[in-house]
């Protein structure tokens, strides 16, 4: 979903397209856009992949909408990990112009609290399997700058799209009028647009910028206030008590964590780069992903 925004917008801007995939099939040559195969589990990549290419966008990793077993947790950390320790080697060994490495990364690093905003360069870390993904994840991105190139990594957080993600999800009890608020309701949901989130990757490699950067709107919203804005917007009416908290672990066990967890994320660092968000105020965001302008 994120990758497909930043192909469009690379598009609307002229920029050429390497993509790797896992798929032999989905593997096409376009104008702009060229497919190429690569197997992190296998460590196998075509490394014509990295030839004319100046900056590499790693946002590969399986879902982590699936049942936390011990594999499919161990799944979720090696599908990050691998496929940058497989880039990180293809660009040891052979000559290339890359100078920048963007990763994907999240704000489920930052410890669940309902009063601490976490802005900039944030030393706190969860102590949950989310928290460790992303240590992990953007470990492996660190692993880059021995090899000389910029390394930014993009902590984002509820993406809101059409096309997938969150939103559908929420919508969905919503549309069929059983949705409610999650827990308390008083959890921070730090979201973001997905047109802002494809605006955000490109502008931290045309203006060449490092370190951590969230990517969240400036006006994070309690899920009570997410969802009702979502009913608002679609026309419905919450009828429903708020969902308790012990009847989400019972159903989801550790990934209630997902949705019961606070985090009140700060875009500051980015704003002071100079970037500036399209998409301010939830209820702008949503209109516009309604009307169906967010994946023009």
């Amino acid at each position: 979903m994120i990758g497909s925004e930043i192909v469009r917008q690379c598009h609307d801007k002229g920029i050429a397209i390497n993509y790797l995939t896992t798929s032999k099939n989905k593997i096409e040559k376009l104008e702009n856009c060229q497919g190429f195969y690569w197997n992190p589990q296998k460590g196998e990549i075509d490394r014509k992949c990295l030839e004319g290419v100046g900056a590499i966008i790693h946002l590969a990793g399986s879902s982590i909408f699936t049942r936390w077993t011990k594999n499919n947790k161990r799944e979720i950390i090696n599908s990050r990990v691998k496929g940058a320790q497989l880039l990180y080697t293809a660009l040891k060994e052979q000559e290339h112009i890359v100078g920048q490495f963007v990763s994907a990364s999240g704000i489920s690093i930052y410890p669940s609290s309902y009063t601490k905003l976490y802005d900039k360069d944030e030393e706190q870390k969860a102590d949950t399997f989310l928290g460790e993904v992303v240590r992990e994840w953007e470990a492996a991105a660190d692993a880059f700058r021995a090899l000389g190139l910029r390394v930014a990594k993009i902590r984002t957080g509820i993406v809101l799209s059409e096309e997938g993600g969150a939103l559908p999800q929420i919508q969905r009890p919503i549309n069929n009028h059983i949705g409610a608020p999650l827990g308390t309701g008083k959890q921070w949901q730090s979201w973001i647009h997905i047109e802002d989130l494809g605006r955000i990757y490109l502008y931290v490699i045309e203006n060449g910028l490092e370190g951590v950067y969230n990517a969240t709107s400036p006006n994070p919203v309690t899920n009570e206030e997410l969802v009702q804005e979502i009913a608002r917007i679609e026309g419905k009416k919450l009828r429903l008590p708020n969902v308790p908290a012990f009847a989400l672990k019972l159903v989801l066990g550790e990934m209630a964590g997902m949705v019961l967890e606070s985090q009140l994320v700060a875009s500051r660092k980015l704003q002071e780069k100079g970037f500036s968000f399209n998409y301010v105020n939830l209820g702008s965001a949503l209109r516009d992903l309604k009307q169906g302008k967010g994946r023009r």
